[in-house]
């Protein structure tokens, strides 16, 4: 199916929905965590959202039944793979692989697969001898091993197995419980930017080097082409949802787990913002990792889209789920004086069970480094290059 055909296909699913429902952008905006000028693409289909979960849900609050949300999920997969293939040419030659010296926790796309079998066995195994090692085959295995090592050691930071699904599969930690086993279902997303429009990363590389600014739907690709890290500031959404529409499940509190705690990095600092702006500032929970011990704390939201400025009260925990009731954690984790690779951990109960999960970044640490006294760029589109704070009149 063509990719125009594909997302336009997507958006009218979505816009029939927001029809349905007959309340405004803003109002629906606020209720999926969104800016209106962000549902608003989605709907005209002039931007794909990078998952699913946001979509299930506007589903979900316009009162779509089964079938419904099967039809658009599988709508939506063809329109991001569309997505992807238009957004995967690399804007300058520059940019074309990531730096191998440094994989860095952001990047969207999944951790290598398990190792391939060749790598357990024994070379010197009389009864499989073609799996001798000769001189022309030492590259495959070599790269297995190197593989094993970054997993290896990735697991030791975390204290706990790297699940190197695409999905983020929660972790429970009573030993020997699967992922299947919770009676709920999450994710996240990770490359999110305040209000749908403006971010800060940090990228070792000069800014010839560096591409344009992408949609923020395609914010995870570019992160991870650049091996970018979080600058200042990094926000995750956590969705949570029941499996049953009458068991729910309570959630009890948001723990910040801190991993490791560096100086800064000494990149240059690239401003995403592209002059949007979102009327809705949700609820979060705010984090202030340059804290010795730092906490999740609820913060009020405001909403600016009506002829008066309203505050959305913050709402601790605990919270309950279900199959036909999820919720949405937005974190805003801040940091000025360290390079913070950090976890999260959320614990729930449900039917007498209780249990935490690990939230991480498909396996990884989130990551986030202060961006003070860097080199701060932002891009301009008339010269079609980055250009400093200064050179563009922002400064002051």
């Amino acid at each position: 199916m063509p990719k125009d055909a594909a997302v336009e296909e997507f958006a009218g699913l979505v816009r029939a929905l927001k029809a349905r429902d007959g309340r405004s952008y803003e109002a629906l905006g606020r209720r999926l965590s969104v800016s209106a000028s962000t549902l608003h693409r989605y709907c005209s289909g002039a931007t794909v959202p990078e998952e699913f979960a946001v979509v299930d849900r506007l589903a979900l609050l316009c009162g779509a039944d089964g079938e419904e949300r099967r039809a658009l999920e599988a709508a939506w997969t063809e329109a991001d793979r569309a997505r992807r293939r238009a957004a995967s040419p690399a804007p300058v030659p520059a940019v074309s692989a990531a730096p191998e010296s440094n994989p860095e926790p952001s990047a969207p796309e999944p951790a290598p697969g398990p190792a391939p079998d060749p790598t357990a066995q024994d070379p010197s195994a009389p009864e499989v001898p073609r799996a001798r090692p000769r001189r022309g085959a030492p590259a495959p295995l070599a790269a297995a091993a190197v593989a094993l090592v970054v997993l290896a050691l990735a697991a030791a930071l975390l204290g706990h197995p790297i699940r190197t699904a695409s999905a983020p599969a929660p972790a429970s930690t009573t030993p020997g419980r699967t992922a299947a086993s919770l009676p709920f279902t999450w994710s996240i997303g990770s490359q999110l930017w305040e209000g749908g429009c403006g971010h800060t990363y940090l990228v070792d590389r000069a800014p010839r080097a560096v591409a344009p600014p992408p949609v923020a739907a395609d914010s995870g690709a570019w992160a991870g082409m650049h091996g970018a890290v979080h600058g200042g500031d990094a926000l995750v959404r956590i969705t949570v949802q029941g499996r049953s529409p009458s068991d729910a499940v309570v959630l009890h509190a948001l723990h910040v787990r801190l991993v490791d705690r560096a100086a800064p990095l000494p990149w240059n600092a690239y401003q995403m913002d592209n002059g949007c702006g979102g009327a809705v500032t949700p609820r979060h929970f705010a984090v202030d990792l340059d804290r010795p011990r730092p906490l999740a704390r609820p913060v009020d939201g405001l909403d600016a889209s009506g002829a008066e400025v309203r505050k959305i009260p913050a709402v601790s925990f605990p919270y309950k789920v279900t199959s036909s009731d999820p919720e949405e954690l937005l974190v805003s984790a801040r940091t000025a004086g360290c390079d913070c690779r950090w976890y999260l951990e959320l614990e729930w109960s449900a039917g007498g069970r209780t249990g935490t999960v690990r939230i991480t970044d498909g396996g990884k640490p989130f990551r986030t480094s202060g961006t003070r006294g860097r080199p701060a760029y932002v891009h301009d589109s008339a010269g079609g290059r980055w250009i400093t704070d200064s050179d563009s009149g922002q400064t002051g």
